[in-house]
């Protein structure tokens, strides 16, 4: 026997959640409004004909939150996403997607600052690593370095090509003590250990150094300023000239749907000292270059794998994906 519970439940239906603020004469959210949805995340800010348009901010349950510009229900423009783990992005948006410039920062203390196309960093840009102070400033490609680019350390920096997140081909190090090493990164296919018997071994490409010659680091010349003729004159002719007047100066011509992929931190190659090991006795009086059986080791050290990268941890969890579910029931409302 029925306690009427059912029949209560089939009249109310589902939560559609709540709105208040301003609408257009066919009932559509329009304007400035407040608007709680079936999943507990929340919106205020401006609607037009029914959906996220102009500024706003929303809150997702799990803790994260846009603050920033929308069109049609989706981020676009400038605006800043805040994590749960509270790594952060200020930036560009197009599409519900992190696309133009902007700064990424991540919860380890990295941060990421350029060019981004898809959600990922494509273009030029600079990373910093938050433990050594060492950066990456250049060309990335679909969230990887790619093509020029150098790699710069504390007392020294690589100057070269990178391929697929690796330097890669000819390059250089410029060290401090006024000296360069020229050389070329050559890949090597190393088998991975074996992980079981079922499966085949893969193999990973390690870049290894060859080191060249070293020569002392070169400057681009100074023009060196024109020098006045000096005119000898019977001191006669000299009174009566008039002085010449002086040359005129010349002028000097820079629906929300939050589906965050994960953005895999690039591994930094020779962030510790360097190539080199301990950095090498400064040399004595003229001497501007290292001693001749200076060499670095053909091996590289490589730095301990860094943690995952902050989006890694988090793709909104179950606020985008409740969100996505609920927009078409917000529209209805």
């Amino acid at each position: 026997m029925s306690d009427g519970s059912d029949v209560e439940e089939e009249e109310q239906g589902p939560y559609l959640g709540e709105y208040e603020g301003e609408r257009n004469d066919r009932d559509e959210r329009h304007g400035y409004g407040k608007a709680t949805l079936p999943n507990n995340d929340t919106f205020e800010g401006t609607y037009e004909n029914g959906k996220r348009h102009g500024q706003g901010t929303y809150r997702f349950k799990n803790g994260a939150r846009y603050i920033g510009e929308y069109a049609k229900n989706k981020k676009h423009g400038q605006g800043t996403f805040i994590y749960p783990d509270g790594s952060k992005y200020e930036g560009n948006w197009v599409d519900d997607q992190r696309s133009g410039f902007g700064k990424y920062y991540y919860v380890n203390g990295d941060t990421y600052e350029g060019e981004w196309q898809s959600h990922v960093r494509h273009g030029q840009g600079t990373y910093t690593y938050a433990d050594t102070g060492s950066k990456y400033v250049g060309t990335w490609k679909e969230g990887k370095r790619e093509s020029a680019g150098e790699l710069v350390h504390a007392n020294h920096k690589f100057v070269g090509n990178f391929k697929d997140d690796r330097p890669d081909g000819k390059g250089k190090y410029v060290f401090d003590i006024g000296c360069e090493q020229h050389g070329e990164y050559i890949p090597i296919e190393q088998a991975q250990d074996d992980k079981g018997e079922e499966e085949e071994p893969q193999a990973v490409v390690i870049p290894k150094w060859k080191a060249g010659h070293v020569t002392a680091v070169t400057f681009a010349p100074e023009p060196e300023p024109e020098e006045e003729a000096e005119v000898e004159e019977p001191a006669a002719e000299a009174a009566e000239e008039p002085a010449p007047s002086p040359a005129a100066p010349t002028e000097d011509k820079p629906a929300e749907e939050e589906t965050v992929p994960a953005v895999e931190k690039p591994a930094e190659e020779d962030v510790q000292e360097g190539i080199l090991g301990e950095k090498p006795a400064e040399p004595s009086g003229e001497e501007t270059q290292p001693p001749a059986d200076y060499s670095p080791p053909t091996d590289a050290p490589e730095e301990p794998a860094p943690p995952p990268e902050a989006e890694t941890a988090h793709d909104e969890g179950d606020g985008a994906a409740a969100e996505e579910e609920t927009a078409d029931q917000e529209e209805g409302q």
